[in-house]
C-alpha cells in the first residue's frame, strides 16, 4: 500500500537507526533539503493499516508531560507506512527509536514553549499549502489523504505547528550562533578543486514536463498517458524547444516557466530525479520517468561543482516588502495590508519601490525594497520556496517568514558564472548548512539531556 509522505514524515529507517537523538525535521528543512516531494496518493481509505489498539497507558514522562503507549504506535505505523525497510528491523527496537525520538521532539517542543516561540494560524495555514505544492497535488486533495491515513485535521495542523515551532527554536539555539571562516572557506575552496570534497552533493538545474496520472486511472488510461509522454520526450530529443513543449503540454505548475527548477544542490531535489539523471550530460533528455505524480520528462539544463570556478547558477533578481512581527499588528493585519499594497500595484494606483520605500521594515526599503541578484539558498527557505515560483514581474501573497510578512516581486532571472566573491559565499553557505546539521545532534542531545525523563511500562502493540 502507498501513502502520502509530507513534512511530517518521520527520518528515513537509515537515520532511525544511526541516531535516535536526531530531532524531526520541519517544513522549512524540508524545503532546503529535498525540494519538491513526489508523493503516491493512498490506494484506499479508512485507517491506517496494522494499528492494533492497545489498552492505554503511559510509558514515560518527559518533564511531567506524559507519552501515551497510543502515541508511540501511531507513530511506529507511520515509520512501517512510510520506510518498507523498517521492517526489517525487530520491531521492539523500533519501538524504543520511536520512543527516544518522541521524547526529544517533546523535550524540545517544551523549550520552544519556554522560549515564547508561537505560530500562528496563518503560518500553518501556508505550511499546509506548501505540502500540498510539494506533492503536486490540491490543498483538498492533500485533506483527503491526510484523512485516509487515519489522521484528523486538527491532528494534522497540530503537527505542522509543532515542526514549525522546532524549526524557529532550531533557528534561535543553533543556526544564529553559525560562523565560517575564512580560513575555512579557503580550505572547502581547496579541496574541491582538487576534487578531495566529493561528499558535497553538485549543482543541478532540471527542467521537467509532467504527464499527470490520475489517482484512479485504469490500466488503459495510464498506457495512454505514457504514449502521451514518450511522444513528448521524443519530440524533445529530436530538437523542439523544451520550455515551449513544456508551456503548452506539462501539468505541472511551473509550466509558465519553461519548467525550470532552478539551480541548487542535488541533494534539494527529488532522489528520482537525481539518479534519473545521473549520467545524462548537459542537454541531455530523460525519460519518461515514472513517479506516483505520473510520467516525467526531464532536460538536465545545468551541472556544476558547487564552489568551483567554472560555477554557473540561477540568480533572481527580486525585491519586497516587509512587515515585522509587532505585538501591536498581528500576522493577520499584516497580511491584509499586504494584499492592499498588491492590489494597489496591479491596478496601478501604486508603485512597489515607492511602497517599499514607505513601508517596507528592513534595510532594503531605501533601495525600493531591493535585493540584488541572489543565488540559491541565500533567503530564509519560506521566502525563496515563494520567490522560486514566481516569473519576472509576478508579485507573490504575502508570504509569513520567521521575520515577519513579506509581499515579494521577482524582477528578472538570469543563468550566470559566479564571481569569485559569489564563489566564496556560495562555499560559505555549504560549509554553513553541514555546521548547522552537525551543531543541531549536539544541540538536540544537549536538550535531551537537561529533561527529566521517567520510563513507565514499556510499549506495546
Amino acid at each position: 500500500m502507498k501513502h502520502i509522505r509530507s513534512i511530517l514524515t518521520l527520518a528515513c529507517f537509515a537515520t532511525l537507526a544511526v541516531s535516535a537523538g536526531a530531532q524531526g525535521l520541519g517544513i522549512t528543512d524540508i524545503m532546503r533539503n529535498n525540494g519538491p516531494r513526489i508523493v503516491p496518493p493512498p490506494t484506499t481509505s479508512g485507517p491506517p493499516p496494522n494499528v492494533q489498539r492497545s489498552a492505554e497507558y503511559i510509558v514515560a514522562l518527559v518533564n511531567s508531560e506524559p507519552v501515551t503507549n497510543t502515541e508511540v504506535q501511531i507513530r511506529v505505523a507511520r515509520v512501517l507506512r512510510e520506510n518498507p525497510e523498517a521492517e526489517r528491523m525487530p520491531r521492539a527496537e523500533l519501538t524504543r527509536i520511536v520512543l527516544e525520538r518522541m521524547i526529544n521532539e517533546r523535550a524540545m517542543l517544551q523549550l520552544a514553549k519556554e522560549a515564547g516561540i508561537k505560530i500562528d494560524d496563518l503560518a500553518v495555514d501556508q505550511a499546509e499549502q506548501t505540502v500540498a505544492r510539494q506533492n503536486q497535488i490540491t490543498l483538498t486533495e492533500l485533506r483527503r489523504r491526510v484523512a485516509a491515513e487515519g489522521m484528523s485535521q486538527d491532528q494534522f495542523r497540530r503537527e505542522l505547528r509543532e515542526q514549525l515551532m522546532l524549526t524557529r527554536l532550531r533557528n534561535s539555539e543553533v543556526e544564529s550562533k553559525v560562523k565560517i571562516s575564512d580560513v575555512e572557506v579557503d580550505q572547502f575552496i581547496r579541496e574541491q578543486r582538487s576534487g578531495g570534497n566529493a561528499s558535497i552533493a553538485p549543482n543541478l538545474n532540471i527542467a521537467q514536463l509532467l504527464v499527470i496520472v490520475p489517482e484512479n486511472a485504469g490500466d488503459a488510461d495510464v498506457a495512454k498517458l505514457q504514449q502521451r509522454a514518450q511522444a513528448l520526450a521524443q519530440r524533445a530529443r529530436a530538437g523542439e524547444d523544451f520550455s515551449k513543449l513544456v508551456q503548452e503540454n506539462s501539468d505541472a505548475p511551473d509550466r509558465a516557466g519553461g519548467g525550470a527548477l532552478g539551480m541548487r544542490s542535488a541533494d534539494r531535489y527529488p532522489p528520482l530525479f537525481v539518479e534519473a539523471t545521473q549520467s545524462t550530460p548537459v542537454g541531455g533528455i530523460v525519460g519518461p520517468v515514472r513517479s506516483p505524480a505520473g510520467f516525467h520528462v526531464l532536460k538536465v539544463l545545468a551541472k556544476s561543482q558547487a564552489g568551483i570556478g567554472d560555477a554557473v547558477v540561477t540568480q533572481t533578481q527580486v525585491r519586497h516588502i516587509l512587515l515585522r512581527n509587532d505585538p501591536k499588528r498581528t500576522t493577520a493585519q499584516s497580511v491584509a495590508q499586504l494584499n492592499d499594497f498588491k492590489d494597489r500595484i496591479q491596478r496601478g494606483s501604486a508603485d512597489f519601490a515607492s511602497l517599499a520605500r514607505d513601508n517596507s521594515e528592513d534595510g532594503s526599503a531605501k533601495s525600493g525594497g531591493d535585493l540584488g541578484w541572489s543565488r540559491p539558498g541565500q533567503f530564509v527557505p519560506e521566502f525563496e520556496e515563494a520567490m522560486n515560483r514566481l516569473t519576472p514581474g509576478q508579485i507573490s501573497d504575502p508570504v509569513v517568514s520567521r521575520f515577519g510578512v513579506h509581499l515579494i516581486q521577482v524582477t528578472d532571472r538570469r543563468e550566470t558564472k559566479l564571481t569569485q566573491v559569489e564563489q566564496r559565499e556560495a562555499a560559505r553557505a555549504v560549509l554553513r548548512e553541514k555546521k548547522i546539521e552537525q551543531n543541531t545532534d549536539t544541540w538536540a542531545q544537549e536538550v535531551r539531556a537537561r529533561a527529566y525523563v521517567e520510563y513507565r511500562e514499556p510499549p506495546q502493540s
